[in-house]
């Protein structure tokens, strides 16, 4: 497990870095000061993490982070308005990017698992896609309207 939380750090160091990057270039956020916020969600990432794998429940590590975020960030935990300080500094598309990066290589490391999903999967996936984006798009022209902005 020890190997596995190794890695589990050096993917986190390598995102946090890019989102680091990714946030001032991208939303003019230095990043001195956007390294504790980094740190924070680092540290939570890793707690779910780890939770998950040695706790028995049958439950998604993105549960047990969910749950620790929550939790550090809640009014009246000890240091909370400091987490929340910190972690606002993020900016929440700078760090998508390098997660979908490293999602893009994960899949691409394995294009024969991906074959074997058929090309029913590849459809579904892009009608999925298609329909978000028609969705957000007839979303976005509702509450324009209604603001007057088009």
């Amino acid at each position: 497990m020890l190997r596995t939380i190794q890695e589990w750090i050096m993917v986190f160091i390598i995102v946090g870095l890019i989102t680091l990057i990714g946030n001032w270039i991208g939303y003019d956020v230095m990043p001195v000061k956007a390294i504790p916020g980094i740190i924070v969600l680092i540290l939570i990432s890793l707690a779910g993490l780890i939770l998950d794998k040695l706790l028995p429940f049958k439950v998604p590590a993105i549960a047990y982070i969910s749950i620790i975020a929550i939790l550090v960030s809640m009014p009246g935990v000890p240091g909370s308005e400091q987490v929340v300080k910190w972690t606002t500094d993020v900016n929440l598309l700078a760090i998508t990017t390098p997660i979908l990066a490293y999602a893009g290589i994960a899949i691409g490391r394995s294009w024969a698992d991906f074959a074997k999903l058929g090309w029913r999967s590849i459809i579904v996936g892009m009608l999925v896609l298609f329909g978000t984006y028609l969705g957000s798009a007839v979303i976005a022209e509702f509450i324009l309207r209604i603001q007057g902005i088009i």
